[in-house]
């Protein structure tokens, strides 16, 4: 089949890595596989197949050049943006998606009709609503958030959920979407979980690689932006109390970054964690570790906890909402811990006097490139 992968940018991002991945696994598996970067910067990821066909669109430029691109986009900014706070995506997104939908049909002009069209992430495919086709899937990566008034949010659910094919990336966004769309009397075309792609092989080759700095002593690793999200504080609190002797490594950048490291200066751990800043090649630094652990609120499934199993390092999380359960099945629950400084601490002491965990080939089945690329190209109305 003809497929096509839509992500908002490619910048280095979880998400963004997921959508490369996805367009590899379409090329790995023999199709013809395209990947549309709706932005022209920036540029860190790209396919490792060499056959994925790499498009850019540029959203913002094509509005500015557009007719009444300008007008539009001055008029949600500067007067019903301010009126209804957050809410750019409805004025600018029902001129954006017949944008994108001229830009994808040019395409088409070029290699022929994609059988499916694949948008990842709501932050992308919000701002193309008005475009509909019935061969899209609109992939939902996180748990739906209750951030403004209902009223507000029934009217995005209907513009961006209503009377579409919709795909979850675990049984917990599902379960997510399900108590949202009753809430907003919302009815998509149809909804199922078809969970992410690890890209095994390949992280094992990466994690092969040279990294400079990596620690020569014991350490646990965990990889994520410094936002609240990742519950950082609550790592840093859980490691102060446990009573291991490795130290933590801390891969990723974000805003959060400085009172992070005030507050292990704070809890006297400052000499025993170390924070990398963002890495090109974190699978080096899982690869090394003896334990990935992650702390998250919530995560829509937690793809960096696949990545970890692919470097055979054990991981370890906390037992949030959304997608983390989908990949701690069967003997992996043990290492689920409750979402306290207490409960995490003790995670870690019990995982790191088990060492060495064995990885095993069954935990990693799911997210098998195959079984992901498969389930995207079987019709929605198919269960299963």
């Amino acid at each position: 089949m003809r497929t096509l992968v839509v992500i908002h940018s490619l910048k280095m991002g979880g998400m963004e890595r997921v959508a490369v991945n996805l367009a590899d696994a379409f090329a790995d598996q023999g199709h013809e596989s395209h990947l549309l970067s709706c932005r022209s910067r920036p540029n860190d990821l790209s396919p490792a197949n060499p056959a994925v066909h790499l498009h850019h669109f540029d959203q913002f430029r094509a509005l500015m050049k557009s007719v009444i691109g300008i007008p539009v986009f001055l008029l949600s900014r500067l007067l019903l943006g301010v009126l209804l706070p957050r809410s750019h995506f409805i004025w600018v997104g029902w001129l954006s998606g017949w944008l994108l939908k001229r830009h994808i049909r040019a395409l088409e002009k070029r290699y022929g009709r994609f059988d499916r069209i694949i948008f990842r992430g709501l932050g992308t495919y919000k701002y193309f609503w008005s475009f509909r086709d019935d061969r899209n899937i609109y992939v939902l990566e996180n748990v739906i958030h209750y951030d403004r008034p209902l009223w507000q949010k029934k009217w995005e659910w209907k513009l961006v959920f209503h009377n579409r094919h919709l795909a979850c990336v675990s049984s917990g966004v599902m379960e997510s979407a399900e108590e949202a769309f009753a809430r907003g009397d919302i009815e998509p075309k149809s909804l199922r979980v078809i969970t992410n792609p690890c890209p095994v092989e390949q992280i094992r080759a990466l994690a092969q690689e040279k990294e400079p700095d990596i620690p020569s002593d014991p350490f646990i690793v965990n990889v994520a932006r410094l936002v609240p999200q990742k519950g950082h504080a609550l790592l840093l609190e859980a490691f102060a109390k446990a009573r291991v002797p490795h130290l933590l490594v801390i891969v990723g950048e974000g805003p959060l970054r400085k009172e992070l490291e005030e507050k292990a200066r704070s809890l006297g751990i400052e000499d025993r964690v170390m924070f990398t800043g963002k890495r090109a090649n974190p699978y080096a630094w899982m690869y090394r570790a003896d334990l990935f652990v992650l702390a998250s609120e919530y995560e829509g499934l937690g793809i960096v906890l696949t990545e970890a199993l692919a470097c055979d390092t054990p991981i370890l999380a906390t037992d949030s909402r959304g997608g983390v359960r989908f990949v701690f099945k069967g003997e992996l629950e043990q290492y689920l811990t409750p979402n306290t400084p207490e409960g995490l601490a003790n995670g870690l002491e019990s995982a790191i006097n088990k060492l060495p965990i064995r990885i095993k080939p069954d935990w990693l089945a799911p997210f098998k490139s195959k079984t992901v690329v498969d389930a995207f190209l079987r019709p929605a109305t198919e269960a299963g």
